[in-house]
């Protein structure tokens, strides 16, 4: 089914193509949900939040965007949401003193992606941490392009800004998480 009719037919409330939409898009959502609130158990409730937001905004949807582009600004919006309603405080976690920065910089350089053993995934988890101190515009375009692969174009897209400025916050995200890293 092409993606037009797929959508005529999640406008019109089939619910085979939702199921076939959150079948789809699950993992995805899920995975931007933890990025964000880094435990597994509230990305899994916010994920539902998403796909509930999504099933009553379908008819909303206007197409201008990709339907992909839409669910991960939805996933997004719902974490950040959930973050400012919990009013969590940002600590600086003792840890970050006994990690190597290097992890940190193969990291964000691209050059490695932090799941290869025990220590990578505790400094990856640190790393997520440290995120959460980022201003929120530059936390969401590294998390999506870093963490989630997603170019700068359809960052542009999901953010609702220029790939000009999806560049400029990566690259000062990059620069503050190094300076809230090793201060």
């Amino acid at each position: 089914m092409e993606e037009n009719e797929f959508l005529i037919s999640l406008q019109a409330g089939n619910k085979e193509a939702f199921a076939s939409l959150v079948r789809e898009f699950k993992s995805q959502v899920l995975n931007i949900c933890y990025r964000f609130l880094l435990n597994k158990e509230d990305a899994e409730d916010i994920s539902q939040d998403v796909f509930i937001e999504i099933y009553h905004s379908l008819p909303k949807f206007r197409g201008e965007a990709k339907l992909s582009t839409w669910i991960y600004r939805i996933a997004v919006s719902k974490s950040l949401e959930e973050l400012k309603k919990r009013n969590r405080k940002k600590r600086i976690s003792s840890l970050g003193k006994t990690l190597n920065i290097d992890l940190f910089i193969e990291w964000l350089t691209g050059s490695s992606q932090p799941d290869k053993n025990l220590e990578e995934k505790v400094a990856y988890l640190f790393l997520l941490q440290q995120l959460n101190k980022l201003p929120d515009n530059q936390r969401i375009a590294l998390t999506l392009s870093k963490i989630e692969g997603h170019s700068n174009s359809t960052i542009a897209e999901i953010m609702k800004t220029s790939i000009s400025s999806v560049e400029s916050l990566i690259h000062r995200a990059k620069i503050n998480l190094k300076t809230i890293i090793n201060p």
